[in-house]
């Protein structure tokens, strides 16, 4: 891709371990140079997930600033008003995930209402902010169909939570075995 493209939204997709934070990661340093927020959403809530979040930090640029923001991205970069020209959102996965998580008591409806206000508003902070902003998120439904009412709800949430977000990207990729595959890119089939 061109740096000096002007992109304002990228969403890129794919399954677990297939590069999509690898790709961000480099479109971002494309775009941005040094001057990228990457807004975190993972919660080191184990062993495991906390050496994923060590590791992913150590493959950051060190003059990358971070935002931790696991429950509202778009009420942090509003409280933060960071100056960046790139914002990396990684992951929209755990952003469904951790809201899911925190309103457990609330109906699918009412949480459904609640995952689709929060992308709305990150949406709406990073067009505030003026800054290109580039989502990552997993592609959970081409696999098999969870054998639990939870896993079932939270597939079907996080399907229509991208689905909502590549409306609304300039630009949707699609990664595969570390491989980007171009979905949209502003133009409609």
């Amino acid at each position: 891709m061109n740096p000096t493209e002007s992109l304002s939204i990228t969403l890129i997709l794919g399954g677990a371990r297939s590069g999509k934070s690898t790709h961000a990661e480099t479109l971002a340093r494309q775009l941005g140079g040094d001057d990228v927020l990457y807004l975190a959403t993972a919660q080191a809530l184990d062993q495991e997930m906390a050496d994923r979040i060590a590791n992913h930090r150590a493959q950051r640029p060190a003059a990358w600033r971070t935002l931790e923001a696991p429950l509202h991205p778009g009420r942090a970069l509003r409280a933060q008003r960071p100056r960046a020209s790139v914002i990396l959102v990684d992951c929209i996965t755990l952003l469904v995930s951790n809201l899911l998580l925190a309103h457990e008591h609330a109906g699918m409806e009412e949480i459904e209402r609640i995952v689709m206000a929060e992308i709305d508003d990150l949406l709406a902070a990073a067009r505030d902010l003026d800054a290109q902003l580039i989502l990552v998120s997993n592609e959970v439904g081409m696999g098999l169909v969870p054998d639990n009412a939870l896993g079932r709800a939270y597939r079907d949430l996080l399907g229509r939570a991208n689905q909502r977000l590549a409306a609304a990207a300039d630009r949707v990729i699609f990664m595969v075995a570390g491989l980007p595959l171009m979905v949209k890119d502003g133009r409609l089939c």
